[in-house]
């Protein structure tokens, strides 16, 4: 069965212009011309992957990113005019898997929707879903932290974050490694999202338990540090 991919765009043009390569390359392909149809497609749809455009009519972009995440970790790639650091670092924060500024070359975001989606099939695999450590159990198949006997909301990109820190306790990633391998492309700038992530995961679990911690590596980036 072929992948699904819903276009939320309002740009009529870009929207055919993107059905038609999609379709070419094997893909099912919804639109949705503005933010509130987004949202219904989406519900009726269930697709694999959606191409979300920021500014829309209705309901703009991050409010509809927000609703996606409520309930879904579906990937979901930015497409907009806009190139200001600032509006790829709120889209990444707020649980976007990728980000394109227009005008873009075609075959650069299918690139980048095969690259999203190969590392969104890996969740899939054979490895655990869910990791346990003192008063701390990271579930990925519903996506719920539970700290200390207590569920504590997590976005799906620090859970992903914590998870993938988690897998490989003791190991040091640097923070392009950990764009890389949780975001899942080569982040040009500014790597200040994974430092925003570790704060707020830092918030939720500091003074837990004294077997495991988030460290700092100073001059290299992060580790899941279990103590002996």
């Amino acid at each position: 069965m072929s992948k699904k991919i819903l276009i939320i765009e309002d740009d009529v043009n870009i929207a055919e212009l993107l059905r038609l390569y999609l379709e070419k390359e094997g893909f099912t392909v919804a639109i949705a011309g503005d933010g509130g149809k987004g949202i219904t497609e989406f519900e009726r749809f269930t697709p694999d992957l959606v191409l979300l455009d920021i500014m829309l009519p209705v309901m703009d972009g991050w409010a509809v990113l927000r609703e996606i995440r409520s309930s879904s970790s579906t990937p979901v790639i930015m497409l907009t005019a806009k190139g200001e650091t600032f509006d790829k670092v709120n889209g990444l924060e707020m649980g976007a898997d990728d980000y394109i500024t227009k005008p873009f070359d075609v075959k650069e975001l299918i690139a980048r929707i095969h690259a999203v989606m190969r590392r969104y099939g890996k969740q899939d695999e054979s490895a655990p879903k869910k990791l346990v450590f003192d008063k701390l159990e990271i579930n990925m198949e519903s996506y719920q932290l539970i700290v200390d006997g207590k569920r504590v909301e997590a976005p799906p990109k620090e859970m992903e974050l914590l998870y993938h820190l988690a897998s490989s306790p003791n190991r040091v990633y640097t923070r392009n490694q950990l764009l890389d391998e949780v975001w899942g492309f080569d982040y040009f700038g500014d790597s200040r999202t994974v430092d925003v992530h570790i704060k707020r995961l830092r918030e939720k679990l500091e003074g837990v338990s004294d077997k495991w911690s988030v460290k700092t590596v100073w001059g290299v980036g992060y580790k899941f540090e279990l103590t002996e």
